[in-house]
């Protein structure tokens, strides 16, 4: 048995549940009814916001906490909105229900991809403004659409906006992975996504006739992309749906300040930080295109990696800790003094 919003529960959970009901959910995302729950939690913790629609239907807002030296760059917390599709049948519990059982843990799309790190850096924030504190560097937080089909909708226009380059961002936090150890994984980097498509023309088959010449059996490659095509025959193209040629990385050693800051925080913390490169592509790489040393970051260890699982789920006391760490990161992140390309 378990409550859906019981009187005890932590409002952060609380207000944690509220978003993964909005159904931003592939391939219909309902991206209007989260644009305005941001509004909304923007407005509650006296922040502004801007609202940029890089194409028609997408809109991102940008959540602003002007920090006292406009001078400096500034921090950018970066989540998306979108999550990946489900297949009810195989969940134990609905996927848009927030249900939380006995033992505290949440199952829903988007627990741990990346709902979760979102409301972390609304509640880092919202304890921050409430103990009175300021800082020299102004934060801002994205929320944008369309990451989870490559971003193109997405992170991948917003850099290229002026509104972007008014923001003046010079250290990006974005997502990270579950680590199912006492560790807490962080990516500097990531692979170089390429996606291929392949065009094979011929006659139509089926597997209980031998009809020559048909479009599968093109198909049949055994060596390199090149070879293939040239080994299946004539008629077999290949094009790239997607491929990115601008791999970027962000420094993990003490001459990146940001590292460096990143780093401490940890250590005063005691986490245990094992540096990876992410395995897939996330939005970090558009950042990292424009020259913004980003660090993919979701505070979820001793929890399995359940990202676009089934009954994808994340424990109730792993994300309120997660906004303690938030806290203490954002507290020094954005006290970092000023860069040589600062003065």
């Amino acid at each position: 048995m378990a409550s859906k919003d019981p009187e005890s529960e932590h409002p952060s959970v609380t207000l944690f549940r509220q978003y993964l009901r909005i159904r931003t959910v592939h391939p219909n995302p309902d991206y209007g009814t989260a644009v305005a729950f941001f509004e909304e939690r923007a407005h509650q913790l006296g922040l502004s916001c801007q609202k940029v629609e890089v194409t028609p239907g997408y809109v991102i807002p940008v959540l602003t906490w002007p920090g006292t030296n406009p001078t400096l760059s500034s921090i950018l917390l970066n989540s998306h909105m979108d999550v990946v599709p489900v297949f009810k049948e195989h969940w134990s519990h609905d996927p848009f229900e927030a249900f939380k059982d006995s033992e505290g843990y949440i199952y829903a799309r988007g627990t741990q991809d990346m709902k979760s790190v979102s409301i972390q850096y609304l509640e880092a924030v919202r304890r921050l403004k409430v103990e009175g504190h300021r800082f020299p560097r102004t934060i801002h937080m994205t929320f944008v659409p369309d990451e989870e089909i490559g971003g193109h909708k997405g992170m991948e226009l917003l850099v290229q906006r002026p509104e972007f380059q008014a923001l003046r961002v010079g250290f990006a936090l974005d997502e990270g992975l579950a680590n199912p150890t006492d560790a807490f994984t962080v990516f500097y980097s990531e692979r170089s996504l390429w996606w291929v498509r392949f065009t094979s023309s011929g006659r139509p088959g089926h597997g209980s006739r031998f009809i020559e010449d048909t479009a599968a059996e093109k198909l049949a490659f055994e060596k390199q992309l090149q070879s293939w095509c040239q080994a299946a025959g004539e008629g077999v193209t290949f094009e790239f749906a997607q491929r990115w040629m601008k791999p970027r990385v962000t420094p993990i050693d003490d001459a990146n300040p940001w590292w460096a800051a990143f780093n401490r925080v940890c250590k005063d913390m005691n986490l245990t930080l094992e540096p990876e490169i992410f395995p897939a592509a996330t939005d970090s790489r558009y950042l990292r295109a424009v020259g913004i040393p980003a660090l993919g970051f979701s505070p979820m260890n001793r929890t399995p990696v359940l990202l676009h699982d089934n009954d994808e789920r994340l424990h109730e006391t792993v994300f309120l800790r997660g906004i303690d760490i938030y806290t203490h990161l954002l507290s020094v992140l954005a006290s970092v003094p000023a860069l040589p390309n600062e003065n």
